[in-house]
């Protein structure tokens, strides 16, 4: 692939932040750094990026503010959060705000490529897709639910497991598998996490009773459709 993505990456930690670029560089990136919430914001809004990488400690808002500054100009851009933190509930808290991952310092940087690589491959996958299911069409381009009644505009992230529940209709899917599956890593925090993208599933399709989410304790989830 002769085009570079374009990263942006908000960190405050100078030596970091350029060590960071000079490795993304020597890949297929262009690795454009910021070192404060307000500045990456600033960046985000000028410029188009294929995805971020957002320190939590900045000197200014934490990253988790920004995260929620981007969400509301678009809803669907991919991110991770880099971070000190090791509480789970830190962790949680990023992945409910629609985080891709989730890397703990210190982190091997080939590492971090990996995790790029393989949520840019997941999303540029899914995107072009369109499922239809009962009364509704899940478009992964737009990110948009839509049913006679009423069109949901929808996170990556909830519209990922929705597209892999309805692809996988009427049989037990193993929570393990869909961890691994769409988000590369089978972690018992991402799963305790997922809770919450299921229950906001349901509230999405509420309007078509026939459709079910059964949470089969200990196993997984079976995706009913008429």
């Amino acid at each position: 692939m002769s085009d570079k993505i374009e990263i942006l990456l908000v960190e405050d930690d100078i030596d970091l932040g350029q060590m960071l670029k000079l490795y993304l560089e020597l890949d297929r990136f262009n690795v454009l750094v910021a070192t404060t919430s307000g500045e990456g914001l600033e960046y985000f809004k000028k410029q188009k990026f294929s995805i971020g990488i957002i320190d939590i400690n900045l000197p200014d808002r934490d990253g988790f503010s920004l995260a929620k500054d981007i969400r509301k100009t678009d809803v669907s851009f991919p991110f991770i959060f880099l971070t000190a933190r090791t509480l789970k509930q830190d962790k949680i808290k990023g992945l409910k705000l629609g985080a891709d991952d989730y890397i703990t310092k210190p982190f091997d940087a080939e590492e971090l490529i990996l995790r790029i690589n393989n949520i840019l491959s997941r999303t540029g996958v899914q995107k072009q897709s369109i499922i239809k299911f009962s009364n509704f069409s899940l478009d992964m381009d737009e990110l948009q639910l839509t049913h006679p009644v009423k069109s949901q505009k929808m996170t990556r992230r909830e519209a990922e497991l929705l597209y892999y529940f309805a692809s996988n209709q009427n049989k037990l899917i193993r929570t393990a598998d869909i961890l691994s599956d769409l988000w590369g890593e089978d972690d018992y925090f991402l799963g305790r996490s997922m809770n919450v993208f299921v229950s906001r599933l349901r509230k999405y399709l509420s309007l078509e009773p026939s459709i079910t989410i059964r949470n089969l304790r200990g196993e997984g989830y079976e995706f009913g459709c008429g």
